[in-house]
């Protein structure tokens, strides 16, 4: 069996339509979910590339400590190949190419970062058409068994795409969408302007609708090469965009908040296993790393202090793999999720009811006090284990932590 693991940076879970949005139109990811066994809470366990990538391929949470990264063996593509499937990275972002555990990969292909920062006049003149092109040249080529990872700049890279795409999203009476490929990347004033947020939507939904026309053909390709029947087909984002949540937008500070960390998982198995189901269970980055090892034979090698194979979800044998997932942020910000709630610890502790209030709009740290003291001690104990590669779930929570207050 082969795999493909697409990962397009920068892409809001919000802005698909198998994630609860009814205004922009995604029918290749529409069509993939119907197919697909869907992740609800996906939640990245760092927004650096490095620490992210280390825990999809070698299975170490972002706060395990570097030191004792060796001490866990090789990374996911060395492991895959010696059970005689070859690995492929394919990434137009240097940060992946230059990762260490890419030394891993047989084949590393380093696509070229885009040509312009302006609105190109076609489709097939856009980075990601381009992206998506060689891609399909290079599966055209293949012969199995493989793995095929492939990391886009996605949403991060110039919004090039035609401005009729991002036209289609405005209204009559709306101002014109913003012609600038420029990524926006800044923290809105109070008083911000809320027509120019409207601009950066539109021509952010425009770059949506051009991953889904590139989804779309990719899809139309393993179609007619048969290669659907012989391939897991996993799509994920690493890190989503905020647009105007909590006045950023763009990556700003990387603050750890759900339109950052929260992102879109589909797994597309070739004998339709878990077509159209979906799992409220909360998954993380290291999580594929066990999964792609189960799938390839190797789950006795699938030793992880957080990471667990997502195949028996999918097999409906398990409802849950965790009550509680840490988050490492930037300069020394943490979060942490368990069944009922999220907290986030920066200069201030913010707490919010989880899932429930996905986007975070209310703060409840103040009337719930109890609750953030609890959270703050689950998460040291957390980082403790972690720190120390042991399980960080050996305590059982407090059912507080699991259930709203009244």
């Amino acid at each position: 069996m082969n795999t493909i693991c697409l990962v397009v940076d920068r892409l809001h879970l919000g802005y698909l339509g198998a994630y609860g949005n009814t205004w922009i139109e995604t029918p290749a990811f529409d069509r993939l979910a119907a197919e697909s066994f869907l992740f609800q809470q996906f939640l990245i366990d760092s927004p650096r590339l490095e620490s992210l990538y280390r825990s999809c391929w070698r299975g170490l949470h972002a706060l395990c400590p570097g030191d004792r990264e060796e001490a866990c063996g090789d990374g996911l593509p060395r492991r895959i190949a010696a059970r005689g499937t070859p690995a492929t990275l394919i990434t137009d972002e240097p940060e992946v190419a230059d990762h260490r555990l890419a030394q891993g990969f047989a084949e590393v292909v380093e696509l070229e970062a885009p040509q312009e920062a302006a609105a190109a006049r076609t489709v097939d003149q856009t980075h990601l058409a381009r992206c998506f092109s060689r891609v399909v040249d290079w599966l055209d080529s293949a012969r199995g068994p493989f793995l095929l990872w492939c990391h886009l700049s996605g949403l991060g890279a110039p919004w090039d795409a035609p401005l009729e795409l991002r036209r289609a999203y405005a209204e009559a009476d709306d101002p014109p969408p913003r012609k600038s490929a420029d990524v926006p990347d800044r923290v809105l004033p109070p008083d911000y302007d809320p027509d120019e947020l409207l601009g950066i939507t539109q021509a952010y939904a425009g770059q949506v609708s051009l991953l889904d026309t590139c989804l779309g053909g990719l899809r139309q390709f393993l179609a007619e090469s048969a290669l659907d029947r012989q391939t897991l087909l996993v799509v994920a984002s690493a890190r989503g965009f905020p647009l105007g949540e909590h006045r950023r937008v763009g990556p700003c500070d990387e603050a750890l908040y759900s339109e950052l960390v929260s992102v879109p998982l589909l797994m597309r198995f070739p004998d339709g296993l878990g077509g159209g189901a979906r799992t409220q269970a909360m998954v993380e980055p290291a999580d594929l790393w066990a999964t792609l090892l189960d799938w390839h034979g190797l789950s006795d090698q699938a030793r992880s202090p957080t990471g667990r194979s997502l195949l028996p979800l999918a097999r409906g044998e398990s409802e849950s793999l965790r009550d509680r997932l840490g988050i490492a942020g930037l300069g020394g910000e943490r979060a942490m999720a368990t069944p009922a709630w999220y907290l986030r610890v920066a200069a201030n502790a913010e707490l919010f009811t989880w899932p429930d209030d996905l986007w975070q709009v209310n703060n409840c740290a103040d009337r719930c006090g109890q609750v953030v003291e609890e959270l703050r001690k689950v998460l040291a104990q957390y980082e403790q284990a972690t720190q120390s590669l042991q399980p960080p779930y050996s305590t059982p929570l407090d059912a507080i932590l699991c259930d709203e207050m009244d």
